[in-house]
C-alpha cells in the first residue's frame, strides 16, 4: 500500500483561548463564535478563508448550528466526538482533508459551560439519568453499579499501585507540577502553590485519588485555525507545522483487555513514524490530565518510560519547566481549566510555546522546537479515545 507524506502539509496559523472560567452570561455558541473570529484574526485571515469547520459536543453547538451562527458555508463539517481527545482527531482529519485538496483552511473549535451549568463531570453514576439506561449500550452493563468517571480512573490507579508499587506521593508530583505551571498563568483557576504532602493529606475522592489528583470543572472554549502549507506562509505568524498524527480507541476487548495499557500505546506509533522523531526529540508535551493517573499511564504508553516506571518518571521535577520533559505549561486540567473536553487547550498551549510567546518569562520552555499533544476522551477504565499529535516550529 502506497503512503503519502503528510509532514508539513498543514500548519496551525491562528489560535484563541476564551479565557473565561465562569461565564453564566454567555451561551456555548457565543463562546465558540467569539473564539473562531479571534483565532481567524490571529491568523491574519477572514472567515471567508475558512472552508472546514470541526467541533465536538452536542447538537446545540454542532457544526450545523455553528455554521448558521457564524454565517459560514464550509465545504467540510466534522462533528467527531470522542471525548477530550476529539480535537487531536480533528487536527488529524483537517490535515488529511487539506493534503487531499478538499479544503485549504479549517477551524477547530469547542466550548462548554460545565461550571456555570452545574454539570459535575465524572460524578453521580447512574443517578445522572434518574434510572438505569434501558438501551442495550455498553454503558447499560456498568452504570447499574453506580460507576463514576473518577471511580473508573481510581480503579486504574489502584491496579497500577498493586502491580508496580506506585505511590500516592508519586501521583502527587503530577499535581504539584501542574500547580507550579498554573502559578505562571494569570488565567488559571488555581494558582496557589501546593506540595506533595498537601496532596496526600487532602481528602480522598475515590481511593486512591485525592482532591488535587482530580481535574477542576470550569467553563471555557477556544479555536485553532489550520491551513495548507501555501496559505500558512502568508499568515500573520510563523507556521506551527503538523508533523505527525495518530488516532486510536480502547474498550473492554470482549472482556480480555489489559487495563494497564491505554489508547496512547496505539496512537503514538503512527504519529512518531510520520513525524520522523523519537521521544528524545520532544521538547515539551501537553498530556491530558483529567486525573494524575492519566498523565502517568499516558507517558508510559507514549514510550517515554517503560510500563510500570511511570511513578519514578514523573518524580523529581522532571515534568516542570526546566525539567527533562515539561508538560502542561498552562497548568493543565488539574489547575487551569477543564470545561468537559480539554483537548483543544493542548493544541493552544503547544502552539504558544512553539511560537515562543512567553520568551523572557519562567513559563517559556527554552528552545522549544518540537511539542507533543495527547488527548484522552472517555474513561481509562472503560472506553476511551487517544489522539496523538506532534507539532514543530517553523
Amino acid at each position: 500500500m502506497s503512503t503519502v507524506d503528510l509532514t508539513k502539509a498543514a500548519a496551525i496559523v491562528g489560535i484563541h483561548e476564551h479565557v473565561t472560567r465562569y461565564a453564566p452570561d454567555k451561551s456555548e455558541l457565543q463562546i465558540q463564535g467569539e473564539s473562531v473570529i479571534k483565532a481567524v484574526e490571529d491568523a491574519g485571515l477572514t472567515k471567508d478563508d475558512v472552508d472546514g469547520l470541526l467541533t465536538a459536543g452536542n447538537i446545540r453547538n454542532s457544526g450545523l448550528n455553528l455554521a448558521d451562527y457564524l454565517n459560514m458555508y464550509p465545504k467540510m463539517v466534522d462533528n467527531t466526538t470522542v471525548g477530550g481527545g476529539s480535537f487531536e482527531f480533528h487536527l488529524s482529519h483537517a490535515l488529511n482533508a487539506i493534503a487531499a485538496g478538499r479544503i485549504n483552511c479549517a477551524v477547530i473549535t469547542y466550548s462548554s459551560l460545565a461550571r456555570s451549568g452545574g454539570i459535575s463531570v465524572g460524578t453521580g453514576g447512574v443517578a445522572r439519568f434518574g434510572h438505569p439506561r434501558l438501551d442495550p449500550s455498553p454503558d447499560s452493563f456498568e452504570e447499574l453499579y453506580g460507576l463514576t468517571t473518577v471511580g473508573l480512573y481510581a480503579m486504574i490507579a489502584q491496579r497500577h499501585m498493586h502491580l508496580y508499587g506506585t505511590t500516592s506521593e508519586q501521583l502527587a508530583e503530577v499535581a504539584v507540577a501542574m500547580r507550579k505551571h498554573a502559578s505562571m498563568n494569570p488565567e488559571a483557576l488555581f494558582r496557589d502553590p501546593i506540595t506533595v504532602q498537601d496532596v496526600v493529606n487532602s481528602r480522598i475522592i475515590s481511593t486512591p485519588l485525592h482532591l488535587p489528583d482530580c481535574c477542576v470543572i470550569t467553563d471555557g472554549g477556544g479555536a485553532v485555525v489550520v491551513a495548507s502549507a501555501e496559505m500558512a506562509r502568508n499568515c500573520r505568524h510563523d507556521p506551527v507545522w503538523v508533523l505527525g498524527a495518530g488516532e486510536a480507541v480502547a474498550h473492554q476487548g470482549a472482556g480480555k483487555r489489559d487495563l494497564q495499557f491505554i489508547a496512547a500505546k496505539q496512537s503514538h506509533e503512527p504519529a512518531f513514524a510520520m513525524a520522523g522523531v523519537t521521544q528524545d526529540d520532544i521538547d515539551m508535551a501537553m498530556i491530558y490530565d483529567s486525573f494524575t493517573i492519566t498523565v502517568l499511564e499516558t507517558l508510559e504508553d507514549l514510550g517515554f518510560c517503560k510500563k510500570g516506571e511511570g511513578g519514578d518518571f514523573v518524580s523529581g521535577g522532571r515534568l516542570q519547566v526546566g525539567g527533562e520533559l515539561p508538560i502542561n505549561t498552562d497548568g493543565g486540567g488539574l489547575s487551569s481549566n477543564h470545561p468537559g473536553m480539554r483537548g483543544i487547550f493542548l493544541l493552544l498551549e503547544a502552539t504558544r510555546q512553539l511560537r515562543g510567546q512567553f520568551e523572557g518569562t519562567p513559563r517559556q520552555v527554552p528552545d522549544c522546537q518540537v511539542a507533543l499533544c495527547h488527548g484522552t476522551g472517555g474513561a481509562l477504565g472503560s472506553r476511551h479515545s487517544g489522539g496523538t499529535v506532534i507539532l514543530g516550529k517553523d
